[in-house]
């Protein structure tokens, strides 16, 4: 753990073990601070469950920035488990409490990730979303279109 402020960043991985109710508790702070670009609460708990996982093909990590018990921001990076034609991680979830925005608190666990993962990171973010300026500012560049085609 290191702390700036009196803001406390925890970085957890599969060696936590992380119990199901502190994977609902992250899961319930994304759902509700991802605002319009999140995902449903059960979809966030899968991708916390990979990120947690022991599996060879699998694993990430979660970063926790929290004050007096209450989270104020989280990253959640998953591993791809490829190597060079694709990134070996993808950031899925980055949120920061909507109350405490404004803090370097989104740069904080951004800078941590980064430093954390193990290889090249991807990301998907909304043209309108206002995150896309810090991802540039830290480097990340748009080199892809995206498309996807959902069954």
């Amino acid at each position: 753990m290191k702390q700036a402020d009196s803001i406390t960043y925890t970085t957890l991985t599969a060696v936590n073990q992380v119990t199901q109710s502190e994977k609902l508790r992250i899961a319930k702070f994304l759902h509700a601070h991802l605002e319009q670009y999140g995902d449903p609460q059960k979809d966030i708990l899968k991708c916390l469950d990979y990120a947690m996982s022991y599996f060879n093909h699998q694993g990430g990590f979660i970063i926790l920035a929290e004050e007096n018990g209450e989270i104020l921001g989280t990253v959640v990076m998953n591993q791809t488990g490829m190597e060079g034609y694709i990134p070996e991680n993808i950031l899925v979830y980055i949120a920061v409490h909507n109350g405490h925005r404004g803090r370097g608190i989104g740069k904080q666990l951004m800078t941590r990730a980064i430093d954390f993962a193990k290889g090249g990171i991807a990301l998907h973010v909304e043209p309108d979303n206002p995150a896309r300026f810090l991802y540039e500012k830290l480097g990340f560049t748009s080199k892809y279109v995206e498309m996807r085609r959902t069954k």
